[in-house]
């Protein structure tokens, strides 16, 4: 134990060794001042018989020599440091008895009641939690015979230090004599947990049991006080600010504007700014950010030009505030002037504005800058790993993320505040499942996995994976459900195809009180559109009204795509002219909606008029524009717009712009220049172009490059459906050629692939009537037969001649031209016809494609409702605008 925590202390002389020959004695030091390096000569008493006489080093800031008794024997005492001859430590002078209270000091004894005994137990208590020995603090504190307000203030901050508030509120509900120290340290530890509310009630019992709360009181619970729903709390401390006259303490003032910041009160937080009679540079720092943070970006920059003004020097908040608003100030001139006077400060070499400057730099998509300043930064800590990794990730750079994250497990950072979300959100984008588990696992270890950014980042994981039971365990466990989960685990069903599902969730997570978000309303307006589902398109669409995400250009662009895709073309359009606000999103949306619906000439016009409004076309706009081109045959056009991407828009083709340019050339019957743009595209055909090739060579009958791309297909480990050999079986049906059906048809059943069974359906009064080819199940069926022979009664009149080349089957003509009339759209239109007013629309929604006798007899002006009287929407429609699916009915 060190020697001097205690020992009483009589002052013998002191000079300093410039001077050696000035000695001051004992009765004239009160009138000097201790200097650094003041030798001063003391006498220790160790007990009435035992005395040491030394010389002490003075090793501090100037003070008066009547302050000595408060701080000499504060610090342990080192042998080493503050002896200057150690013979010297031998017993001189006989017993001196003590009656001089200023000549015998003992600080510590002070400040415990001048108990010895309870002073040098206080330290060894102090010494042990400082080294972390809380258990053996306890013990000390538990034999001590006898115990004060110290005592137990030092335990308590003791185990509100290690995180074991339990214990602390015990000890502190257990004490009789409480003291401001002692209510401010347990409610810090309330504060510290988050837990400002239970700190606010202890901080009212405090004022009921008389204590009077002193500016660190203050301070520590407005430090806690950082969202909006402590508003009411943090006026009632204002208040009592102000009546207990603390309302121009600096610290007290700080902590106001601060909290009002956190709490989005602006207003209040500037009010307070004003009104302060001394600022300092913490008050800047702390409205500055407070700025930043609500995206007043001009406000937080005039602030700190102010503060610059004012001669106030900047610290690293004050520039992590303002790198903060340059972000949003969308300048990236201005982030690289902060940058040169970060350089010229000498703050760039600290970590904490390192880190704002690389936020600032990633968020910018600089990632040459953000790299290299990663590189050259002289200290790291695991923000600066966690931010060049989402960097990195933001731009599609997984490898680069990943290298970084598995460099970064062999640091010494806390490993629960690695980026796991981050990580996460990777294997989702990429769908690889076991990076994803292997990421769980260490947030499992890591007890990271219990964060609510990580179980989101999970369930969204997982969702996309298609692990939709893992997904869900995740989801139900989560203790706090928002929005974000809600919407990740309802966009994996809808994006994997469960539409049902995904809206089925959307009703529970409305029920649930939870408000959906943009993002929320895109995955289900996308279920509705690929379910083709007008009515409750309708639905959702009142319900984006109603939540006020109407202005809302991702919102208004998903709304957009819905009504194209369920045929009404018309709400496209009005929806698009509709929006106050544009961007990349809304164009593609309407650019899409005019190549699904097969107008060519309108969606080339709105290309070269988002072009003419300075928007920038991307991958996804010259998709469109080679899908429209491909199905309505403009070859020429297609390929001049194929050549720009590279020559004027600077994009890489990806392989979906190569699928599109090899199906527009089968379809044209180009089959040599389609068979060479793949040999020279940088990567190999897969299921999707050979599909293309094989339904085209069916429509020019090319069964030699039929041939060809059959086999290329039927060697694929994995087909998406049965596709291919529904299309070779349907060229051999259209050449007479029944022997090699057959072979086709063994070849599928042998492989265990199925065809896909086609469907129509139609909505009426809110029920779905579902149809299949030669269906005789509807209640309703003799009514729709009797309207179908009517039909064609008159369409024979008016010209029409069926098309028996599209019943491929070895049977009779008449029986062919007999089963053409009941295909499935055929009698979801007739019972359309028969359940609905006059001159009502029709929508039917099909799971494949038309044949070309039901599009041709479906197109025919002539019958009953002009000028368009149905309209035939695939559910398909994102696979059959690219790809041509050539199943039939």
């Amino acid at each position: 134990m060190p020697i001097a925590a205690n020992l009483l202390l009589k002052i013998i002389y002191f000079y300093h060794p410039s001077n050696r020959r000035k000695k001051f004695p004992q009765g004239r030091w009160h009138r000097r001042k201790l200097f650094f390096g003041t030798v001063i000569k003391v006498e220790l008493i160790h007990s009435p018989i035992s005395t040491t006489q030394v010389e002490v080093n003075y090793c501090a800031e100037p003070l008066p020599i009547s302050a000595l008794r408060l701080t000499l024997l504060m610090k342990p005492y080192r042998p080493a440091f503050a002896l200057k001859n150690f013979s010297s430590l031998a017993p001189s002078k006989p017993p001196i008895s003590v009656q001089n209270v200023e000549t015998f000091i003992d600080a510590r004894s002070i400040k415990t009641g001048f108990d010895p005994n309870t002073c040098r137990s206080n330290f060894m208590v102090e010494n042990l939690l400082r080294k972390g020995y809380l258990s053996t603090a306890r013990q000390v504190f538990d034999q001590m015979p006898s115990r004060n307000t110290v005592s137990t203030n030092m335990m308590i901050s003791g185990y509100v230090k290690s995180g074991d508030l339990l214990k602390a509120r015990h000890m502190f509900d257990t004490m009789l004599d409480r003291t401001a120290v002692t209510w401010t340290i347990i409610i810090g530890g309330y504060v510290q947990k988050s837990q400002f509310h239970e700190a606010f009630k202890l901080f009212a019992e405090m004022r009921r049991h008389d204590t009077q709360p002193d500016p660190v009181t203050f301070a520590t619970l407005l430090s806690g006080c950082n969202d909006a729903e402590a508003d009411n709390e943090l006026v009632q401390v204002h208040g009592l600010v102000l009546k207990l006259g603390y309302h121009s303490s600096i610290i007290i003032c700080n902590s106001l504007v601060d909290s009002y910041c956190k709490t989005d009160h602006l207003d209040f937080a500037s009010r307070v700014f004003e009104d302060m009679p001394e600022r300092d540079s913490v008050s800047f720092n702390a409205l500055i950010n407070g700025f930043a943070k609500d995206g007043l970006t001009e406000d937080a920059i005039t602030l700190f030009l102010q503060m610059q003004n004012l001669g106030f020097k900047p610290s690293d908040f004050t520039f992590a505030g303002v790198l903060s608003a340059a972000i949003r100030l969308n300048d990236l001139a201005f982030g690289q002037q902060i940058h040169g006077f970060l350089v010229k400060t000498g703050f760039v070499g600290n970590v904490f504005v390192g880190n704002a400057l690389l936020d600032f730099y990633s968020k910018y998509d600089c990632l040459v800058e953000a790299g290299k300043l990663f590189d050259e930064m002289p200290d790291l800590d695991g923000i600066s790993y966690n931010v060049i990794i989402t960097c990195y990730a933001w731009s599609g750079q997984h490898e680069e993320a990943i290298s970084l994250f598995r460099e970064l497990q062999f640091t010494g950072f806390k490993r629960r505040q690695f980026p796991f979300a981050t990580m996460l959100s990777i294997a989702a984008n990429v769908l690889d499942l076991r990076m994803g588990q292997q990421i769980h696992t260490l947030a499992i270890v890591t007890t990271a996995d219990s964060e609510l950014v990580v179980g989101n980042s999970l369930v969204d994981m997982y969702a996309k994976c298609g692990r939709f039971e893992e997904a869900e365990k995740i989801f139900r466990s989560l203790a706090k459900r928002s929005t974000v989960p809600w919407t990740a685990i309802i966009s994996g069903y809808v994006q994997r195809g469960f539409h049902e599902e995904g809206l089925n969730l959307f009703n529970e997570m409305h029920k649930a009180g939870v408000r959906a978000d943009q993002a929320t309303f895109a995955s289900i307006l996308k279920a509705s559109a690929n379910l083709a589902s007008l009515s409750l398109g309708k639905q959702i669409h009142s319900f984006v009204i109603r939540s006020g995400y109407m202005s809302n250009v991702f919102s208004g662009s998903a709304l957009l795509d819905m009504y194209a895709k369920c045929g009404s073309i018309k709400d496209s359009i009005q929806l698009f002219q509709d929006m106050s606000e544009r961007n990349i999103v809304s164009w593609n949306a309407l650019i899409s909606a005019h190549a699904q619906n097969g107008d060519a000439k309108a969606t080339l016009d709105s290309f070269e008029k988002m072009v003419q409004s300075g928007f920038q076309p991307d991958s996804v706009s010259f998709l469109s524009v080679l899908s429209a081109c491909s199905h309505c045959g403009l070859v020429q056009e297609g390929l001049r717009y194929f050549r720009t991407m590279t020559r004027i828009h600077n994009l890489v083709p990806k392989k979906e712009h190569y699928a599109s340019m090899v199906d527009m050339l089968c379809r044209s019957g180009q089959f040599n220049e389609a068979e060479k743009l793949m040999d020279e595209m940088p990567f190999d055909p897969d299921e999707i172009m050979w599909s293309s090739v094989l339904n085209s060579c069916r429509i020019h009958k090319n069964q030699e490059l039929a041939r060809k791309a059959a086999d290329q297909l039927f060697s694929m480990e994995v087909l998406r459906d049965a596709a291919a050999y529904v299309s070779m079986s349907n060229i051999y049906a259209a050449a007479g050629q029944w022997d090699n059906v057959g072979k086709v048809k063994k070849a599928m059943r042998e492989r265990g692939i199925r065809k896909v069974p086609a469907y129509s359906w139609v909505e009426i009064r809110h029920k779905l009537h579902v149809f299949s080819a030669n269906d005789m199940l509807h209640p309703q069926m003799e009514e729709i037969r009797k309207k179908i022979e009517m039909l064609s009664k008159q369409m024979e009149k008016e010209g029409y001649k069926p098309d028996t080349s599209c019943a491929l089957h070895d049977v009779d003509e008449n029986i062919k031209i007999e089963s053409l009339k009941y295909h499935s759209e055929r009698l979801a239109i007739a019972f359309a016809l028969i359940s609905t007013p006059e001159g009502s629309p029709i929508l039917v929604i099909k799971n494949l494609r038309a044949c070309t006798d039901c599009h041709a007899a479906i197109k025919k002006p002539e019958v009953e409702r002009q000028p368009a009287w149905c309209a035939l929407a695939l559910a398909s429609r994102d696979f059959e605008s690219v790809h041509g699916n050539g199943n039939r009915m």
